[in-house]
């Protein structure tokens, strides 16, 4: 089926170098028993109506990223049907020879869970190391309320952002976040836990914390800079912080967590550290928090924020932008704003919607793939 959205061969050409996924797969992966998509461009739209699987095709992007993708779903989830597993794969095209990627779940033997694969041209890697070969961010509805939600998942938020700047940040997470859950046993065990043993356990967390502090506050800097020299609208203009809960510094972290030990020992978990910072969000000009501000007001501020990370992530890898309905609720000035900052960035995006119509502007720049039941279509 033809339409306004016909991209031709200059277009691609044009867009080939700054392109990143391309020939995906998914197999078994929730409502999608075989899908291809091959012909990708900058922007890349899935059209259809509401649990067409849309999504899930996001979502199987998001998945070659650390973490459990956008849904933060179990991997037992996201298998279609009865199917014992999943797997998804695609070519990330950033140079003349494009790279395969692929990640799939295989189920347990009965003696164990299931558990993903990671591979990068047929060679198996650890997940916490995609962030090395590309960067992918995400909006979501479900995100629309983030900053009236928990600070958890501001942080993980942040964390994406600063993952698409820093790639090691995983790997001084992973540290954290390994050393913290032991150091949490300990504390809420019936035994009093031996002190040489969290001496070592705070070391570890201390050398990792201070790491992921110091990448945040990095790139919370740079994204206030970027930020600053935007305009106030058609987006409203964010000011971000970093709300710390601790000291960033590895020896006073260390020192605060050996003072806090029976007071943590009480509560059977450490009350302080990076795992518990949060993201603060104003609006310039008013000052007011972002929870204060209108449903719409936040969108604006979440959009704006990613906008201006998409515009820093680069260093080097590709940048995969993935959202999810974000032009529904915008009205025609603020979505050719969007279209025209997203341009800007140089990032690969896919977007969400149930009609064509909502795009209106990315006519030649766009392909175009119709979903129906699981099923897609590119169109031609």
């Amino acid at each position: 089926m033809g339409s306004l959205f016909s991209l031709s061969h200059l277009a691609l050409a044009a867009s080939a170098s700054r392109m990143a996924f391309d020939r995906i797969r998914l197999a078994d992966f929730r409502n999608h028993q075989a899908t291809r998509l091959e012909g990708t461009a900058r922007f890349n739209l899935l059209v259809g109506p509401n649990g067409a699987g849309k999504t899930n095709v996001l979502e199987a992007l998001s998945l070659f990223t650390p973490g459990r993708g956008l849904r933060r779903a179990q991997l037992s989830e996201m298998s279609r049907d009865d199917a014992p597993g999943f797997a998804i794969g695609a070519d990330l095209v950033s140079g003349v020879t494009p790279v395969r990627l692929g990640t799939a779940v295989q189920a347990g033997d009965g003696s164990g869970p299931s558990r993903r694969i990671v591979q990068a041209s047929g060679a198996a890697l650890p997940a916490s190391r995609l962030a090395e070969w590309l960067s992918v961010a995400w909006l979501t509805p479900a995100m629309d309320r983030l900053f009236m939600d928990s600070a958890s998942g501001r942080r993980r938020f942040l964390d994406r952002m600063v993952l698409a700047i820093r790639p090691e940040h995983a790997s001084h997470s992973g540290r954290y976040e390994k050393a913290l859950r032991e150091r949490n046993r300990l504390l809420s065990g019936d035994r009093s836990p031996d002190p040489t043993w969290l001496d070592a356990l705070e070391k570890e967390m201390a050398e990792a914390g201070a790491a992921i502090a110091e990448n945040r506050a990095a790139v919370v800097e740079m994204l206030a800079e970027r930020l600053a020299t935007l305009p106030d609208q058609p987006f409203a203009r964010p000011e971000i912080a970093i709300d710390p809960s601790s000291p960033t510094d590895a020896d006073a972290l260390a020192a605060r967590w050996r003072s806090a030990r029976p007071a943590e020992r009480g509560a059977g978990r450490t009350l302080h550290g990076p795992h518990r910072d949060d993201l603060s969000v104003h609006m310039a000009g008013t000052g007011r928090p972002a929870a204060d501000c209108s449903t719409g007001e936040q969108k604006a501020l979440l959009i704006a924020i990613t906008l201006a990370h998409a515009m820093l992530a680069d260093g080097g890898r590709p940048l995969v932008l993935l959202l999810d309905e974000v032009a529904a609720h915008l009205d025609p000035v603020r979505r050719a704003a969007l279209f025209e900052r997203l341009e800007a960035s140089g990032a690969q995006v896919w977007m969400t919607g149930t009609e064509l119509a909502l795009f209106t502007g990315l006519e030649g720049k766009a392909s175009v793939w119709r979903v129906t039941g699981g099923a897609v279509e590119k169109e031609a």
